[in-house]
């Protein structure tokens, strides 16, 4: 019998083929996305140290009152606006984006739409 794989599985696979093509540098950190079924998680990484530089995520109770729901488009454009402020704060303007294995459509693009209004580039 065939079994097939989780889609948890699969967005763990896509990720690990994503992540070996590209890793956050100093000048160029790396913007990593991951949503789960109630909240959304983003993070400025420098690889070559393992740092996190900046985060935000929509659990964060100054982000939490500012939005109706943490898991729809809105709450996702608002949590990229609130990262692009955060970065461009501590002096990172370009960024690689990571969308974490998960298919850029729906709350990922409105995330990545609404960083890059707000002074990212990538």
């Amino acid at each position: 019998m065939i079994r097939k794989e989780s889609r948890s599985e699969v967005r763990a696979k896509k990720h690990m083929r994503i992540r070996n093509r590209f890793s956050g540098t100093a000048d160029r950190p790396r913007l990593a996305v991951f949503r789960s079924n109630n909240h959304m998680y983003a993070q400025i990484i420098d690889d070559t140290v393992g740092n996190t530089l900046v985060s935000a995520s929509t659990v964060q109770k100054e982000i939490k009152s500012e939005i109706d729901k943490t898991n729809n488009v809105d709450a996702a454009s608002y949590l990229g606006t609130i990262i692009a402020k955060r970065a461009l704060e501590k002096g990172i303007t370009t960024v690689v984006f990571d969308r974490g294995g998960f298919v850029y459509q729906g709350k990922i693009k409105a995330l990545a739409d609404a960083a890059r209004e707000a002074g990212l580039e990538f």
